[in-house]
């Protein structure tokens, strides 16, 4: 855990190594000032009267405090700024190194993790760490210095008397690594409730047309209090063990500066003042509650770091996780044509579920065919595609693309050759120009004009006031669904791909526009093998072949006309949709 952290300060190292610096000097001044003092006091009590003393002497000591006591306060504002620079940017770099490493994952390490569980950990379990990092780098290092320095000061000052301060160290550190012991569990469990919490606002509020149109606020209130108490809960029983730590250490501090008072006016009383004088007492007082405010403060260390360490286990998590999909040592970065074949193709999401989701698939697809896919739901039309643009690896036999299994080709390679327009049609925060590029970076305007019009987007998109400078909201929410997925087949034409998969991408269009779309498609694209997922049969009734799914299982695969007389499942779904009508006719 070390380790990963370490690698996460990079260019705020100097930073994080400046500020135990000068929190050490601080310390060290902090320390001598009270040792000045008692020279002070010294210096009066043997002088013995007012005459004998020399005012040059009390401005020579006075004038060496206020030097000590300004440059205390620099240094002290100096390991301050430095910590606060640390610490932010090493939270900024933690940040940094997840998101880029969750870029890296596929749709398997996702899934393990969960959307909101890697929220929670890239928001509240980094500020936890950062908190933690930056009472590390300043209060972690200044509170064993403190007490190390004083407990010397101590000794010189006081003798034998100091060692009053050594015996309560051990039953302190029982006491925290007995609180430690309680507590980790406890924030392990809280830890994951947070994701479960997160979990239940994310569906919510993407969910909330729904909510809305059932009228289920109130259920969903009552279902997020639930989970609120539950993290509140656990927090609460955490906090109550923590809570002990102050008053463990409020008495161990009472108990030590009231036997330091006792034994110290014993000895002056009994000595006269020989052995020990008062002045050496008093700062001996001053050097004890130095110790125990130090180990008061690296209480609070302890604690802030024993919440944190939970956060740290869970990024760590992330930073260790290695993606399922993997380049070769010598990937192949050139897909010959748009040739599809899976041999002998099972899959399942897990490798602990209990069933596979696809099953012994064999399946030729041609470069430049029009493929359509239909099946019910669950019938695992989607898994099969996400395996040509290796959004996961099969776990049984062999996709190819272009005469080459997949694991052979450089994945960016691979996927700029094969462009998806998934089931859920995302668009992102951004003008509409914006959304286009992710496809082409570099189109031209004619470019994205000419894409849109082909997927049947260009009138909507012109009668924008704007145009197609005009501001997508986050989730493509100020669109409606047939114009969110017009813009996303745009997006995807613009990536010239040699294999097209649209994922019931034309569900919320009617008819004639789709028609229209499948028209261009085959226009601007025919040496480009299309994929097309749909639930209408007039959206795929005019492709070259047909593959009917069942099950996880290929049912049926060819042509429209082919499947209509010896096919049950299409002859199902066509006579469903158009009423028997064009079969009695044909």
């Amino acid at each position: 855990m070390i380790r990963t952290f370490a690698k996460c300060v990079r260019e705020y190292k100097t930073a994080s190594i400046l500020s135990p610096v000068f929190v050490t000097i601080e310390v060290i001044l902090e320390c001598l000032i009270p040792y000045v003092i008692s020279l002070l006091v010294a210096y009066i009590e043997h002088a013995g009267s007012a005459e004998a003393i020399e005012m040059a002497m009390i401005w020579k000591y006075g004038g060496i405090l206020i030097g000590m006591a300004f440059l205390s306060l620099v240094f002290g504002a100096l390991a301050g700024a430095c910590c606060a620079r640390a610490s932010a940017g090493f939270a900024k770099n933690v940040r940094k190194d997840m998101y880029y490493k969750i870029q890296e994952f596929s749709f398997e390490n996702i899934d393990k993790f969960s959307t909101p569980s890697l929220v929670t950990r890239m928001t509240t379990d980094v500020t936890n760490v950062q908190f933690a990092y930056m009472m590390i780098v300043r209060l972690a290092i200044r509170c064993p210095i403190m007490m190390i320095f004083s407990f010397v000061m101590a000794g010189i000052m006081g003798g034998a008397l100091s060692l009053i301060f050594l015996a309560v160290i051990p039953l302190l550190a029982v006491a925290l690594i007995f609180i430690m012991k309680k507590t980790m569990p406890l924030f392990y469990k809280v830890f994951k409730k947070y994701d479960n919490l997160n979990e239940s606002i994310q569906e919510n509020v993407n969910g909330m047309r729904v909510v809305k149109s059932y009228v289920r606020e109130d259920y969903e209130k009552q279902k997020f209090n639930r989970a609120a108490e539950d993290v509140c809960k656990d927090f609460t029983r955490a906090e109550r063990i923590l809570a002990w730590n102050n008053p463990i250490m409020q008495t161990a501090f009472y108990t030590v500066i009231s036997s330091v008072l006792f034994v110290g006016s014993y000895y002056i009383l009994k000595t006269a003042g020989v052995t020990i004088g008062v002045a050496q007492v008093s700062q001996l007082i001053v050097y004890g509650m130095q110790i125990l405010m130090s180990l008061m403060m690296f209480s609070m260390v302890f604690v802030m770091i024993t919440m944190s360490m939970e956060s740290a286990r869970r990024i760590c998590e992330i930073l260790a996780e290695e993606s399922t999909l993997k380049n070769p040592e010598n990937p192949i970065t050139e897909v010959a044509d748009g040739s599809v074949e899976f041999v002998g193709v099972s899959f399942k999401y897990s490798k602990d579920a209990e069933r596979n989701v696809l099953n012994d698939i064999n399946l030729q697809i041609r470069s430049g065919e029009t493929i359509g896919i239909i099946g019910g739901t669950g019938s695992s039309k989607t898994s099969l595609v996400n395996l040509i643009s290796r959004l996961y690896d099969a776990t049984e036999g062999e996709v190819k693309v272009g005469g080459r299994n997949v694991k052979e080709y450089d994945l960016t390679s691979l996927r700029n050759q094969v462009s998806v327009v998934l089931q859920k049609n995302v668009l992102f925060s951004g003008t509409i120009k914006e959304n286009l590029r992710w496809g082409d970076a570099n189109a031209t305007d004619e470019e994205l004009v000419e894409a849109c019009r082909l997927a049947q987007a260009d009138e909507f998109v012109r009668a924008f006031p704007q145009g197609y400078d005009t501001y997508i909201e986050q989730g493509g929410t100020n669109v409606s669904g047939g114009q969110k997925q017009r813009l996303c087949i745009a997006r995807a034409l613009l990536k010239k791909p040699k294999i097209l998969i649209l994922d019931d991408s034309t569900s919320a269009v009617d008819t004639h526009t789709d028609a229209l779309i499948r028209k261009a498609l085959r226009e601007y694209i025919p040496t480009t093998t299309k994929i097309i997922i749909a639930q209408r049969i007039s959206s795929v009734e005019d492709a070259d072949r047909v593959l009917v799914m069942d099950g996880g299982k290929i049912d049926a695969f060819g042509t429209p006309q082919e499947l209509l007389y010896h096919n049950k499942i299409y002859t199902e779904v066509y006579e469903s949709q158009t009423k028997g009508g064009k079969k009695d006719e044909a």
